[in-house]
């Protein structure tokens, strides 16, 4: 079985175009969005990391790191050559300016390790996965996407909202939740402690469903 939200991140020592990392002393204390493609100069992913770029206030708001990693390179190139390579074109095509890493990995040592070729596939295009992994080195989330569709990376941000809301209060987030909107008081929470733990107020809907005001905002 591959890995499972709960597990710890795999660590690995890789060369970057930022030089080599250690990648859990690079976290520090920080989130990290570990994102892979199946390799450099495709269409979709040029613009997946150029959007990605674009969104670096977004990111750095929530303290979270953003990492690449690809796994084919253009031909007669070295990785780092041609991850820098692809980087122009991203900034060129997509008015971006790309700061984060991206990882070599041309024998798909990290990418093994993180399960994202999948056994039966006779190329590398099932590498196309999204890990959010927690200051604790765990992994939170897992998505996974088909090579013709693009990434949607305003659910990524919700969900890296929703994750910090809820590693630090006792809540969960309902179905299309977004920032700023009601949230679900967890059934370890008894009843008659809502008030005290949230003192915005609450309702009780269900006996097993009681939202209350999202309780890190004003």
């Amino acid at each position: 079985m591959g890995l499972q939200i709960g597990d710890k991140a795999p660590n690995f020592v890789a060369n970057t175009t930022l030089g080599e990392i250690n990648f859990h002393e690079w976290i520090e204390d920080k989130w990290t969005v570990l994102m892979s493609h199946p390799a450099d100069f495709t269409p979709v992913c040029t613009t997946e990391i150029g959007r990605v770029a674009n969104l670096k206030n977004e990111f750095e708001k929530r303290n979270t790191k953003v990492l690449v990693l690809s796994v084919g390179t253009k031909e007669g190139l070295k990785p780092i050559e041609s991850h820098n390579q692809w980087i122009k074109d991203v900034n060129e095509t997509q008015n971006a300016s790309v700061e984060f890493p991206m990882v070599a990995d041309p024998d798909k040592i990290i990418a093994n390790s993180y399960g994202m070729i999948h056994p039966n596939a006779n190329d590398t295009l099932t590498v196309r996965s999204v890990f959010i992994i927690g200051p604790d080195k765990n992994i939170k989330l897992i998505i996974s996407y088909p090579a013709s569709t693009g990434r949607n990376f305003q659910e990524i941000l919700r969900v890296l909202d929703s994750l910090q809301l809820t590693a630090k209060y006792q809540v969960g987030t309902p179905a299309d939740w977004a920032y700023g909107e009601d949230c679900i008081v967890v059934p370890a929470v008894a009843t008659e402690d809502i008030p005290e733990k949230f003192p915005k107020g609450h309702r009780i809907i269900k006996e097993y469903l009681r939202t209350t005001p999202q309780p890190n905002i004003d």
